[in-house]
């Protein structure tokens, strides 16, 4: 048997879009100077490290050209 089932009133969707409260969110505080000095210390300090991480890691990334090419003592029979 099949029911009937009554349309359901979605007009309260539509009208959702069209609210506007009164009441506005409280104005956000300002940063005092210790937060905004403690946040640029932090970000320095992580600039500078990933800068002096690659700084150290600069001569295992590079491969030595000048040097030639090692061979092992197995390979010259000894």
């Amino acid at each position: 048997m099949l029911r009937r089932r009554e349309p359901v009133p979605f007009a309260f969707l539509a009208e959702a879009d069209r609210f506007r409260s009164n009441v506005t969110p409280p104005p956000r505080q300002r940063a005092s100077f210790g937060e905004l000095a403690g946040r640029w210390l932090l970000g320095l300090t992580l600039v500078a490290g990933i800068v002096g991480a690659l700084i150290a890691g600069m001569p295992a990334l590079s491969t030595p050209s000048d040097t030639p090419a090692q061979q092992s003592q197995a390979s010259q029979g000894r």
